[in-house]
């Protein structure tokens, strides 16, 4: 484990477009047995459908070193900020690289005059709810499907 401090987190470009797939499809494999296959496929999308992602709003990726350890990226939805892609690499969880990542982007909303963030994440990713949850997030009533795999939203309203 890297400590968080050590991390440089960075906005991510489109050449960065391979290595947060590869981080993406890392950081889930352990869990693909619990998704439909859809489901996975929308987690771990690919090199090209990141690169459209990257056009549709932004992403930051976790460095130490020149290693990318974990990355977030944000889109605009009915004047929220929505949280996606999130994804911290299987050696790097409880080093505090998601906390990092996820300060990031509050900073980067609050900064924009956002006031609400919210997310999508499975009942079955228990260390991220515990992480979403100790950084201030709230489970909502909502439970919605991901292609046929369960999705819950999770929201954090955040003072200007």
């Amino acid at each position: 484990m890297q400590a968080a401090t050590q991390l440089e987190i960075r906005r991510a470009g489109s050449d960065d477009a391979q290595a947060i797939a590869d981080v993406l499809r890392a950081s889930f494999l352990e869990f693909e047995a619990l998704y439909t296959e859809g489901g996975f496929g929308a987690t771990t999308p690919g090199p090209e459908q990141v690169a459209l992602r990257l056009r549709e709003g932004p992403a930051w990726v976790a460095l130490f070193g020149n290693v990318m350890m974990g990355t977030v990226a944000a889109t605009i939805k009915d004047g929220s900020v929505h949280i996606r892609g999130m994804a911290v690499l299987p050696v790097s969880r409880g080093s505090g690289v998601g906390t990092k990542l996820l300060q990031h982007v509050e900073g980067w909303a609050v900064e924009k005059g956002y006031r609400r963030l919210f997310l999508g994440t499975t009942p079955f990713l228990n260390s991220a709810i515990r992480l979403y949850e100790k950084f201030g997030f709230r489970r909502m009533d909502d439970l919605h499907d991901l292609f046929g795999t369960p999705l819950r939203t999770m929201e954090k309203v955040v003072s200007k």
